[in-house]
């Protein structure tokens, strides 16, 4: 019996992400980064399924990872969505992309308080951006 008991806790205290990338190796890389680091992993291959496992009833994650490029709702949508009906999520959700040059993406990054990773990012930053979030996280009840 205290086993479990202290099994459910270890698993209430594990953070957890979700990664949204239309590429499943960056997806796969990142699984296994936060695997190693004990983190409850979830993922999304677009920003429309991301936006339904976020806004799913009891859906928490320490952070969001999503790709701001993406075939379908992209990550700049998907923020804009977030801003409108869970705001609060603004603060976990990091984006990464290949591409801040062009205008519409150049836009994007002065308009949101959201931190921007340009990609290929070293693990040693990801390690960072995670760290920065969970200290600004408020105290779980």
């Amino acid at each position: 019996m205290l086993g479990s008991v202290s099994s459910e806790l270890n698993a209430a205290a594990k953070p957890s992400v979700l990664v949204i990338d239309d590429e499943s190796t960056i997806r796969a890389a990142l699984r296994r980064f936060f695997k190693r680091r004990d983190w409850i992993f979830d993922e999304a291959e677009d920003g429309a399924r991301g936006l339904e496992k976020l806004l799913a009833p009891g859906a928490e994650y320490t952070a969001v990872i999503s790709d701001l490029r993406m075939p379908g709702m992209s990550g700049m949508a998907l923020h804009d969505e977030l801003a409108a009906r869970r705001p609060e999520l603004l603060d976990r959700l990091v984006f990464s992309t290949g591409d801040v040059a062009s205008k519409d993406a150049a836009e994007f990054v002065r308009r949101t308080r959201c931190i921007i990773l340009e990609k290929p990012f070293e693990l040693s930053k990801l390690t960072e951006t995670l760290e920065r979030i969970r200290a600004a996280a408020p105290p779980s009840p």
